[in-house]
């Protein structure tokens, strides 16, 4: 007759082995919701910034052409959004006529302004953190008004 052996540890060693893996799935997971909200925050930044300069596209008022992005009111909102996306960049402004083309200074009766803005973003889940700091990039574009 074959006596029982203990198995009084064999639980504790599969939990360990398998919490491990399920605490890498839930901060891989909590990691690309927090890429997804920083994204979604650039994209927001975009189209805020490009509503704001369309309606105030420069600095002087009643300048009939301008570069876009010089006013008080587009500062203010980019203020804002640096503040709620951490590692915003400075916007890059074009403005952009009916066929397309891209000019420096906008004409106010039928260009767009577009805003493109970007921020970095690094993973801490470890092997997601292995990829290197990803680029969100959002961009917008306006009829100014």
């Amino acid at each position: 007759m074959r006596t029982p052996q203990r198995e009084s540890g064999q639980g504790l060693v599969e939990f360990s082995l398998t919490i491990i893996v399920f605490l890498v799935i839930l901060m891989g997971i909590v990691d690309f919701g927090v890429a997804i909200y920083k994204f979604n925050g650039v994209s927001q930044a975009a189209r805020e910034l490009a509503r704001v300069t369309s309606v105030h596209p420069c600095a002087v008022a009643g300048a009939l052409t301008c570069p876009p992005g010089g006013s008080a009111e587009s500062a203010e909102v980019l203020a804002t959004q640096k503040n709620l996306v951490p590692g915003l960049t400075d916007p890059m402004y074009a403005c952009v006529d009916e066929t397309g083309t891209v000019s420096p200074a906008c004409d106010f009766s039928k260009d767009s302004v577009r805003v493109e803005i970007t921020a970095p973003y690094r993973p801490i889940t470890p092997l997601l953190g292995l990829t290197g700091t990803w680029t969100m990039k959002g961009s917008s574009s306006a009829q100014i008004q």
